[in-house]
């Protein structure tokens, strides 16, 4: 469906300045553990992302919020797509969550995925992303990282008692794209009682430019997404939550793939242009979601929640490769969600305790000229898979006269079983039938010191498990540049084990923050050529792997107007796998490992905290640390590596009035020809940024 040119507008877009004076609240997370705790309380490595962060850094989708995170390389096979790498990994190897419901279905394919940008940043009220965390929390493919996106609400709690009524419009252009981006929001309600927000964004993306190829056309696209939630208390410590999201991309090209893509030549890193007429993507998915959620309460159940969720996604493509080869595909997924959490306070410490299980509904069609249908479903038609999880996690003070020590250990029973309806095999022409079932025991165990109220080290273990989903046993898709991934009904899970030390300074002037971090790999799925040379791809155990990193972030306010701040990091990571189907094993690098990136800015604010202005510096070093098939992945990675970059950016926000606010990002200034590793798309040249608020 395409999108009319009507532009809403909305959204707040939160100008207020990085405070550099005065007292700071503490930051409070919950995804780390499932409850909310203070962020220094916390063993995790823990990035937190508010709505004024978000708008403050012009950022357009959800992954690239995530982009001035240490550790973490946001790959965009496209403009619509967009993956982010967290400590090595990406896709179905990290979890995404929305208001703690689960999106990673049994259809997320190996390596970048687009699903990640079908959540509207513009609806986002705060992320929390928990890096290494492990499987014993969250379930199967929390490895790299687990992002929850919480999204907004009318706070109908914190609000005067009587009726309340909030509005805001949200316009933001760019001049490179000359895409526009719109929204209309809505709280209301009677405050301590109810209350409903709702709002829709309307995104017109225009196709992007760059100083070397240009105007890469059919970048751009269209988007509409609407949310609404309805929040009532049921008594003062029990709140019913009703929340239903929608997002809808339409004609998402994948670029790289098309004979728009002319090629690329940085100083002798070389990309090969595309040769399909076309490759589009059309990406519609929902979440509806009811929650009933008790606080604090007295008895021996201190806090409880239970979640129904019911959510629908339908991945649609269209391939042009040659007149006599059209090829379409489409997958539609349908997941009942039910979750339940209980706390309850056992000796000196609380005991944290529940279960999650999802069940996948899966329907799939294809088409290709001159070819049997059956044979192009982007996965097994008429399929189903479960997922269920009961976990346990306890937090306490194991040494009374050692107060400052707090531990948390926790343990995971995984149960996931999948079911092929209708996968065609070609060597007979029929479509076959089977099931697979895995279970698995995780466990994790955490520490953390807190040597006095501004410095603490925090250290863990941690494993990590990811089932076979049904692509992994089914798939029959497109990947790299012109390569077909298919899948294999002969693997076992993935098996991880991260061992993870940190530290934390903070005064009220300066902060920084370490951590260290080693992933053991087992039985990684990927995939193998089928013979030498092919460009088959077969879904196949790997054997032994292992990556490594740092990650360190760091400010300091010179005095009260002016700040520094900035973060950096290093990975490097290596697995083992055949080099054909059934041919020796090799050792070579972890596909797409990030390289040493780092990010530097100086802020300044006025007095009256009305006005502020931020100048940036981010860089990357040459990313030539290539596995085998990143090296036959020509359309997006040049040879010899992707080249090393460095940019620069200023951005600023004013406080115009009570009631209207304004942001202007002026980014790339030095109009570089560049991008990010591993992407199918170089990055927008210089670049103008306007966002306006009105509150009414």
């Amino acid at each position: 469906m395409k999108l009319g040119r009507i532009y809403f507008w909305s959204l707040a877009i939160g100008t207020a300045p990085v405070q550099v004076s005065g007292d700071v609240l503490p930051e409070t997370v919950i995804s780390a553990s499932r409850s909310a705790e203070l962020l220094r309380d916390s063993p995790y490595s823990i990035s937190l992302i508010g709505e004024d962060e978000l708008l403050q850094n012009s950022i357009r989708t959800l992954p690239e919020a995530l982009k001035l995170s240490p550790g973490v390389m946001i790959q965009k096979t496209t403009h619509g797509h967009g993956s982010p790498f967290i400590r090595g990994f990406t896709g179905r190897q990290n979890l995404l969550l929305v208001d703690g419901v689960r999106i990673n279905n049994s259809t997320f394919r190996s390596g970048p995925i687009q699903y990640w940008n079908t959540v509207d940043s513009s609806a986002v009220d705060r992320l929390e992303l928990v890096k290494g965390q492990g499987s014993v929390l969250y379930g199967s493919d929390a490895i790299g990282g687990t992002l929850n996106t919480l999204t907004k609400s009318s706070n109908f709690r914190e609000r005067l008692d009587g009726w309340f009524n909030n509005n805001s419009l949200f316009y933001r252009f760019d001049t490179n794209s000359r895409s526009h981006v719109s929204r209309f929001e809505s709280s209301f309600g009677e405050g301590g009682k109810w209350g409903v927000l709702f709002g829709v964004s309307q995104k017109n993306f225009g196709d992007i430019r760059d100083s070397s190829v240009g105007r890469m056309d059919n970048t751009g696209y269209d988007e509409i997404d609407t949310d609404f939630r309805l929040d009532l208390a049921v008594s003062d410590a029990t709140t019913l939550t009703l929340a239903h999201h929608r997002v809808n991309q339409d004609d998402v090209w994948r670029w790289h793939s098309t004979i728009y893509n002319p090629g690329w030549n940085h100083g002798g890193h070389v990309v090969t242009p595309g040769a399909f007429a076309a490759r589009i993507y059309d990406q519609e998915r929902s979440l509806t979601y009811l929650k009933l959620d008790g606080g604090e309460g007295g008895g021996w159940l201190k806090k409880w929640s239970a979640t129904l969720s019911y959510q629908k996604s339908q991945d649609s493509q269209f391939q042009n490769r040659a007149l006599t080869d059209i090829r379409t595909q489409l997958a539609e997924v349908q997941t009942w969600g039910l979750g339940l959490q209980m706390e309850s306070d056992l000796g000196n410490g609380s005991l944290l305790y529940g279960l999650d299980y999802y069940h996948d509904s899966v329907d799939s069609a294809g088409t290709r000229t001159g070819k049997d249908p059956r044979s192009q479903r982007p996965v097994a038609d008429d399929s189903s898979y479960d997922l269920l999880g009961v976990y346990g996690q306890y937090r306490w003070t194991p040494f009374v006269d050692v107060p400052k020590l707090k531990t948390t250990l926790g343990v995971r029973f995984t149960h996931a079983e999948a079911r092929i309806g209708k996968n065609f095999d070609p060597t007979i022409g029929a479509d076959i039938s089977t099931s697979k079932q895995w279970q698995n025991w995780v466990a994790s165990a955490r520490a953390i010191y807190e040597f006095n109220e501004r410095w603490n080290t925090y250290a863990g273990i941690s494993q990590g498990f990811r089932a076979p989903n049904l692509n992994d046993l089914s798939g029959n898709l497109t990947s790299r540049s012109g390569f077909t991934a298919l899948g294999s009904l002969d693997l076992e899970p993935e098996k991880f084990i991260s061992y993870e030390i940190g530290s934390r300074f903070q005064t009220e002037r300066a902060s920084f923050s370490v951590a260290a971090y080693y992933t053991a790999i087992d039985n990684v799925i990927i995939g193998v050529p089928a013979t030498v040379g092919s460009t088959t791809l077969i879904t196949s155990n790997g054997r032994d792997g292992e990556v490594y990193g740092i990650e360190a972030e760091a400010s300091y306010h010179l005095n009260d107007q002016w700040a520094l701040s900035g973060h950096a990091s290093w990975q490097e990571g290596y697995t083992e796998s055949n080099a054909f189907v059934g041919g020796p094993q090799n050792r070579g690098y972890l596909s797409r490992i990030a390289p040493l990136m780092g990010s530097v800015a100086l802020r300044w604010t006025h007095p009256n905290e009305k006005l502020w202005i931020e100048g940036r510096l981010t860089a990357a070093a040459t990313a030539d640390k290539l596995a085998a098939n990143d090296k036959g992945d020509t359309q997006r990675i040049p040879t010899g590596g992707t080249p090393s970059y460095v940019t620069a950016s200023i951005q600023a926000g004013w406080q115009a009035r009570e009631d209207l606010s304004l942001t202007l990002a002026l980014e790339n200034m030095t109009n570089e020809d560049y991008r990010i590793h591993g992407s199918g798309q170089n990055e927008p040249g210089f670049n103008a940024i306007l966002g306006v608020r009105l509150d009414f």
